[in-house]
């Protein structure tokens, strides 16, 4: 009796923990390319132009993609289905204010379910320049609670979007 007791307040006390753990996230990263904001913009504006630059469009040579709505910006839709590396989902362009920010609707489906809001900024430096800074936020169910305690999204994700902003950056200063 004694140790269903003990095992009930560490299941308890775990339970709580996690309940306790933040219920949204931030992450972002950011960099400098050399070219001016409007050619970037348009690069994240128009999902045709992704495969380009995005870090997931070569993790499996056949994904299917589907575009929907606006041929860019708001509106714009993108559906993809791949490999586990890249699982499926959708994303959206909720808004589109040129050539200073993009606000997407990311919504996964495979491997784990989630939605989150994916934002790009885009601040011109000079004439040539410019800041480009990639964030995403969302909410931590207690399944991604518990999920996070044992992987570091931050970390994870975070070197995903610098290997994407790296390609957008060669893309966008081959192109200018």
């Amino acid at each position: 009796m004694n140790v269903a007791i003990i095992i009930g307040v560490v299941v308890l006390a775990f339970v709580v923990f996690i309940a306790l753990r933040p219920g949204k996230f931030r992450l972002a990263r950011s960099t400098t390319i050399q070219a001016p904001a409007d050619p970037v913009f348009r690069l994240v504006n128009d999902f045709h132009e992704w495969p380009a630059w995005s870090p997931w469009e070569n993790l499996d040579p056949h994904m299917q993609r589907t575009y929907e709505g606006a041929n860019s910006g708001r509106n714009a839709g993108y559906r993809w289905d791949g490999n586990n590396k890249v699982g499926s989902g959708h994303m959206h362009i909720l808004e589109s204010v040129p050539p200073e920010r993009v606000a997407i609707k990311l919504q996964f489906f495979r491997p784990m379910r989630a939605t989150n809001i994916t934002t790009f900024t885009f601040v011109p430096k000079g004439l040539e320049a410019t800041d480009v800074t990639w964030a995403m936020e969302g909410k931590n169910g207690f399944v991604a609670k518990i999920f996070t305690l044992f992987m570091d999204i931050e970390k994870l994700v975070g070197k995903d979007f610098e290997r994407g902003l790296d390609q957008l950056k060669a893309t966008a200063e081959a192109k200018h």
